[in-house]
């Protein structure tokens, strides 16, 4: 079958991190540490799991931040070289699953926990807290914090996958390929609402408009009592789209701190060689990017004893607000079983502002994996939300 595979070199991973943020194209050109392989196709060694034939899989940003270097090297304990990237997974079940059938069109949660590796659930997992589970490098499968990570299970960046019966959601019918693709990210969406605490009528900064953003933003709106969502947006195209998602208003990153001093009557100070910042602010901030930043603006936004909700793959950042206002600092990964947090999912994806950028969705064939990549780095200024392989695809 073919496959795209991530391998370990070093000298593309020091060019990427050295030259890709100027020169994207070395990304997906000479520094790129990804091929187009022909890999056997997986097998069903256990019970509980099923070969997946893939529909469509999504381009994350993290997984354009493996691709350039940039992750951090703290994940380097919890992947498993080589493997297949792709963890935004819409498939088709080729082999019977416990309760599921051949044929059943699923979606994947991609965290790898105590069910999927054959071991006694950990206090996390017991608790259905399975997005912190405590085994995610032993167990029946090689280490992998989730599929797209781990060289036993492959990944949607390819033509098949397996995956275990407690990774498998079935897709609701009336639901299109496009639809289901953002039912993973939406998860996430549903996580970070629940995680970053809002009381009725808090006031929320929404740092982002791209996917994580768009759909933390509709989170928000959909589930919790937040007053006020003022989101940041770097392109004007995505003004409209932050809107119809639930913003309450729309700022360029140039003027957050004007726009929030004005609704909250914060002081904003301006320290030497250094950005300014509000005492006061918005009561909760999203970081939905994870570059420096964001998270600076996250930061020197929020009011004193206000929580910042790390909902990006966080970047390097002056954490001295942090300290000196006494700030929450909430991580957000993944989504968690106990929540039901992809029942929720499924549900949202039915909302009109979902089935819009449903239709916006990008598919290429895995051999366009350049292409595909050049698309995804540029997709915020070229107005595309979610760039995907379908495997399906030849041209």
């Amino acid at each position: 079958m073919l496959a795209l595979e991530m391998v370990r070199s070093v000298p593309k991973t020091m060019l990427g991190k050295a030259a890709g943020g100027r020169i994207p194209m070395l990304l997906t050109g000479v520094a790129a540490p990804l091929r187009l392989v022909t890999l056997d196709a997986p097998r069903r060694e256990r019970p509980g799991w099923a070969r997946l034939r893939v529909l469509m899989s999504g381009i994350c940003g993290s997984d354009l931040g493996m691709l350039a270097g940039t992750t951090s090297l703290y994940f380097s304990a919890v992947v498993s070289l080589p493997f297949v990237p792709g963890h935004e997974v819409v498939a088709e079940l080729i082999d019977d699953c416990e309760d599921l059938p051949a044929g059943t069109r699923v979606v994947l949660d991609p965290v790898l926990a105590c069910a999927a590796r054959g071991v006694e659930p950990c206090p996390a997992c017991a608790e259905g807290d399975t997005n912190r589970c405590a085994r995610i490098t032993v167990g029946d499968v090689s280490p992998g914090l989730q599929t797209g990570f781990c060289h036993d299970t492959g990944g949607g960046w390819s033509e098949q996958l397996v995956a275990h019966r407690s990774q498998l959601h079935p897709v609701p019918e009336g639901l299109s390929d496009e639809q289901a693709l953002l039912a993973e990210p939406v998860a996430c969406a549903v996580h970070t609402a629940a995680r970053a605490g809002i009381r009725p009528g808090d006031r929320v900064l929404v740092s982002g408009a791209g996917a994580v953003g768009l759909l933390a933003t509709l989170a928000l709106r959909e589930l919790t009592e937040a007053g006020e969502i003022l989101v940041v947006a770097k392109h004007g195209h995505q003004e409209e789209l932050a809107r119809a998602f639930g913003a309450t208003e729309v700022v360029g990153p140039k003027e957050v701190l004007r726009r929030v001093r004005r609704a909250t009557g914060a002081f904003q100070l301006e320290p030497e060689y250094a950005s300014p910042y509000l005492l006061g602010g918005v009561d909760v901030a999203l970081d939905a990017v994870g570059s420096s930043t964001s998270l600076e603006t996250c930061l020197h936004a929020t009011r004193a004893g206000g929580r910042v909700v790390l909902s990006g793959m966080p970047g390097k950042a002056d954490l001295s607000a942090a300290w000196f206002r006494e700030l929450e600092l909430v991580g957000t990964y993944a989504s968690a079983r106990r929540e039901g947090a992809f029942a929720r999912a499924l549900e949202l994806v039915g909302h009109d502002a979902v089935a819009r950028l449903s239709k916006t969705v990008a598919p290429y064939p895995l051999h366009r994996w350049r292409e595909a990549l050049d698309h995804a780095h540029s997709a915020g200024r070229l107005g595309t939300v979610k760039v995907a392989f379908d495997p399906r695809r030849t041209s």
